[in-house]
């Protein structure tokens, strides 16, 4: 078959490859670990694509991280899609296609190998450790950013072939879109210039070394023409003279290369400090204090290492690997040692092998933003990691091993039956991976069983069980937490939240208590620490817990609602009005906050703006039976009892079971005389058990 034919081919088997390895994931649901921080339950992601949602997506430091343009992709899934998973993981997976199909694309149209090529992007496409980036919707950081890696490189490339401003600057737009998709992209510099030394061979100036040749032959004038030894002599002196010291050569052919990437240095520079920033204001960058440099720098080598042999030997794949401490000795001095031995033996051998010392320096450079030097979470390393790094050790791979074995008589035939045999089964490795994602339990189970000690997965399996209702297994889980790890804050709250649920609010609030002693910032602990002591009469500690939240988060919209609450309660109306307008200042959209708002302006006897109030409750929330039924007493208020009835209509048909509307409805139609259904109403109060209700029927003497 003729090397046209092949590469349709070859997209073809591809992109068939990449779809049956992963095509389960249409079937996963989101899961508990970041999808709801970045898609189910982010209330500026839930309106799809707005004004004041790209405007939020610029100028945050959400999720520890600045990555505007992945908040606007997840937008885009909400406004086509909503909140379905299948839809978001399918994007994922379509990212990931498109990836593999431009890696092959780049990597043929530099080398001119078609198979070596497709099968670095065979390798890509279905290896096991690249499933947590295409599974994990929060990871659309990792597929997004990726995509613009590919592009920055495939417009590099036509930069290289025609070397024109505008090519250059279709390179730094798809570098900074990619860099504001997931700043991962910093090094994408460094492998540019990788990519000039092999396969672009830009360190070599090909045309002066042949005008030195063309030079040096050139016939001598007749008053310097001497005999053949002489002439010899002659030609050989001006090839010397006319080539510069190797060192001298290189040097001077790389400074041009250094400096058109300056603006993407420049670029990168920008992006880590911003990064880093916001990582920092977020929590996420943990103190040398809690993890000691060394100890990083330690995990840092020893992870290299486990990177390699999960490439080779994709076994005991998990979610979440902890965090060991301090690896054994032995352990660190081997894996220093490997790595300077590679790194001295590709090194060594570049002019030979110059695809070994890329593909090398790609791997090892490409993980040094997140090999740990910078401790971002509290893993040890992670599979998401190596989604472009892997790439370096693809091609030590497809160039390598065929010239290991270019002397050997069947060469092409085990090069053909081991392709055939590795990559089916890293698809169907891939395939099981791909299973675990299904739900949260599924993926917290196979994490528990592939690594040990694994408190941060206890905890999110024992979130899981809460959420599901099964409040016992998630106390269990909690406590296995706390065991492994006592100073887990997050394990703490949770398990307070489970004792919340079961009613045993003087235990949650010692779980929140020893939250607060570990993190003395925790608002979510304050927050329900103050809901406890609130829900216990306690209203003073309430408020103290509440005004705790907002001093550590003066965003926290929910907080300023349930201090007017309590202010509420306590009949400072006035103070009630000032933390529920606080609440809607924070965020605008916050329906409850304006029905409570509403209900306080009715107390004070301000109706009409408690009109307004359940008027915006309502726009917000269209099926908010709660405002509707406080709409209608402020109308009854107003003497409009026909207005009334009609809101009360509208929450006892959102909620038949509403007592409260069936009783303020009966007053409404006793105001028009209607006594008849007053009485239905009060009848339809009292058996949803309606005191009140009870109390009018008592009175008349009547049963319900």
């Amino acid at each position: 078959m003729s090397t046209k034919k092949q590469i349709p081919l070859i997209y073809l088997l591809l992109t068939a490859a990449t779809l049956i390895a992963f095509w389960q994931v249409t079937q996963c649901g989101f899961i508990s670990i970041d999808d709801d921080v970045y898609v189910t339950d982010n209330i500026h992601i839930h309106d799809g694509v707005t004004m004041e949602a790209i405007r939020w997506a610029f100028t945050t430091g959400y999720a520890a991280n600045w990555h505007p343009l992945t908040w606007m992709s997840h937008m885009l899934d909400v406004q086509l899609f909503g909140l379905k998973p299948r839809w978001h993981h399918l994007t994922n997976l379509l990212f990931h296609v498109a990836n593999t199909l431009l890696l092959f694309f780049i990597f043929h149209r530099m080398t001119k190998s078609p198979w070596r090529s497709a099968f670095v992007a065979a390798l890509f496409a279905v290896h096991p450790l690249h499933v947590q980036s295409v599974a994990w919707v929060a990871e659309r950081k990792d597929v997004l950013s990726t995509f613009f890696w590919m592009l920055t490189m495939g417009a590099y490339i036509h930069y290289v072939e025609h070397p024109r401003l505008k090519n250059y600057l279709a390179v730094l737009i798809f570098f900074a879109l990619g860099l504001i998709s997931k700043p991962m992209l910093v090094t994408l510099p460094f492998v540019l210039l990788l990519l000039d030394y092999w396969p672009l061979q830009r360190f070599e100036q090909k045309k002066p070394a042949q005008e030195i040749r063309k030079e040096a032959h050139q016939p001598l004038s007749a008053n310097k023409r001497k005999g053949k030894s002489s002439r010899k002599h002659t030609v050989q002196t001006r090839m010397k003279e006319a080539k510069p010291p190797d060192h001298i050569y290189q040097r001077a052919l790389i400074r041009p290369l250094l400096r058109e990437k300056i603006p993407l240095f420049a670029l990168a520079a920008l992006l880590s400090i911003v990064t880093f920033i916001a990582q920092q204001k977020g929590g996420a960058v943990q103190s040398v204090k809690a993890l000691p440099l060394g100890v990083r720098i330690a995990n840092a080598f020893v992870s290299y290492i486990i990177y390699i042999a999960k490439t080779i030997w994709p076994a005991n794949l998990a979610v979440y690997y902890p965090h060991p401490g301090l690896w054994p000795l032995w352990q660190i001095l081997g894996a220093i040692l490997l790595i300077a031995a590679v790194t001295f033996m590709v090194i060594r051998t570049a002019k030979s092998f110059p695809y070994l010392a890329v593909g090398w320096l790609w791997f090892a450079g490409t993980l040094v933003p997140v090999i740990g030097i910078v401790q971002v979470g509290g893993q040890a390393l992670a599979d998401r990691y190596t989604y472009v790094p892997l790439i370096g050790l693809f091609i030590m791979a497809a160039w390598g091993i065929p010239e290991f074995l270019k002397k050997w008589r069947y060469r092409k035939e085990a090069l053909f039956a081991s392709s055939a045999l590795i990559i089916p089964c890293l698809l169907i490795v891939t395939c099981i991976q791909v299973g675990y994602w299904r739900n949260d339990i599924e993926l917290y189970d196979h994490a528990l069983k592939v690594t040990s000690r694994n408190d941060f997965i206890y905890r999110n399996r024992g979130a899981a069980y809460d959420r599901l209702g099964n409040v016992g297994k998630a106390i269990e889980d909690f406590n296995k937490a706390i065991e492994i790890n006592p100073k887990y804050a997050d394990a703490y709250f949770n398990r307070g939240v489970a004792y919340g649920q079961l009613g045993n609010r003087e235990q949650a609030i010692l779980d929140y208590n020893s939250a607060i002693e570990v993190n003395p910032k925790y608002a979510d602990a304050y927050y329900n620490r103050g809901v406890a002591y609130g829900e216990l009469g306690n209203r003073e500690q309430a408020i103290l817990d509440y005004n705790s939240v907002i001093e550590v988060n003066p965003k926290n919209a929910k907080a300023y609602n349930n201090l007017g609450i309590v202010y509420d309660m306590l009949g400072n109306r006035e103070q009630a009005i000032l933390d529920y307008s606080s609440a809607i200042e924070v965020n605008p959209r916050y329906a409850e906050a304006y029905n409570n708002r509403g209900f306080a302006y009715t107390e004070l006897g301000n109706y009409r703006q408690a009109i307004h109030d359940h008027n915006m409750a309502i726009e917000i929330n269209p099926k908010y039976a709660e405002a509707y039924s406080n709409l209608g007493i402020a109308y009854g208020m107003l003497e409009n009892p026909g207005q009334a009835i009609e809101d009360f209509d509208k929450a006892i048909q959102i909620n038949p079971r509403y007592a409260t509307a069936y009783y303020n409805r009966g007053f409404a139609y006793g105001k028009l005389g209607n006594q008849r259904q007053t009485i239905e109403d009060m009848k339809a109060a009292a058996r949803l058990d309606n005191e009140d209700a009870k109390n009018y029927l008592k009175s008349y003497g009547l049963n319900w």
